[in-house]
């Protein structure tokens, strides 16, 4: 039963026992220890990378600034151009601290992603909601609310149309979207990797006769290998798609024409 217990029960995607006040409104469970540990992890990475920092950067500081660059590069200046610059350690933390709690999915003992509980994604979702909201009004005012529902060039007749389709849209389509896009994928890269390991289990080590046996059981423990490093590419991917699309969304804000 050695890979069998290396994945908590699927079930457990869906409830996870209380390690203090069970089912009370302070329940601090598994997916709350993740949540601290990688928020802990951020911090750290980020303090010991900004201290006694030296012109060739090494260690940790070459990890911090190595990930605070490409989020600079490939995110606050790709969505948002120069003005980006200004939001970089908004994206970095967003990105680090999505990606660190994604990782757990390939711990040993743990495997299991926090993101793959609901309430993670949607806590995401309504964070990004209000930054490109606030970030809006920050910039335009009272009139962001309208002139970002309303694009120019539609036709008056039309109008009553497109702007109950852009306030969904933009309202509350996109938070729904962010977290359901990242709560499924790694939901899905979870579950994959329990069945490989109950099938490893079961083919290599519960069962220790039949040529079948010979034959078969490397294949599932194959599988789990290879999805165990997909789910790592799956993890800083979900985590650069939802960071990506949050500076989107800002920049949409502040920058409506565009």
């Amino acid at each position: 039963m050695v890979l069998g217990e290396l994945l908590p029960n699927v079930n457990e995607l869906f409830e996870w026992k209380g390690l203090v006040g069970p089912h009370t409104w302070y329940e601090f469970n598994k997916v709350s220890l993740m949540a601290f540990v990688s928020t802990a992890i951020c911090i750290a990475l980020f303090w010991f990378g900004g201290t006694r920092r030296k012109l060739v950067p090494v260690g940790v500081q070459n990890l911090a600034e190595t990930g605070y660059l490409s989020i600079e590069e490939n995110v606050s200046l790709a969505a948002m151009g120069e003005e980006g610059r200004k939001w970089t350690p908004f994206f970095a933390t967003l990105f680090f601290w999505i990606f660190f709690i994604n990782v757990w999915s390939v711990v040993p003992f743990i495997q299991f992603p926090a993101t793959s509980r609901l309430a993670i994604p949607l806590f995401l979702a309504l964070v990004s909601w209000a930054t490109f909201i606030v970030a809006g009004f920050v910039k335009q005012g009272p009139k962001y609310f309208f002139s970002n529902i309303n694009p120019s060039g539609v036709p008056l007749a039309l109008k009553f149309l497109v702007i109950p389709i852009e306030f969904f849209s933009k309202y509350l389509l996109r938070p729904l979207t962010l977290a359901v896009r990242l709560f499924a994928n790694m939901t899905a890269g979870h579950v994959l990797l329990a069945i490989f390991a109950i099938m490893t289990n079961e083919l290599l080590i519960e069962r220790n006769s039949g040529w079948y046996q010979v034959i078969f059981a490397p294949l599932p423990f194959l599988g789990l290998v290879a999805f165990t490093a997909f789910e790592m590419l799956v993890a800083v991917l979900q985590a650069y798609i939802f960071t990506i699309l949050t500076a989107v969304y800002v920049n949409e804000s502040v920058h409506p024409e565009h």
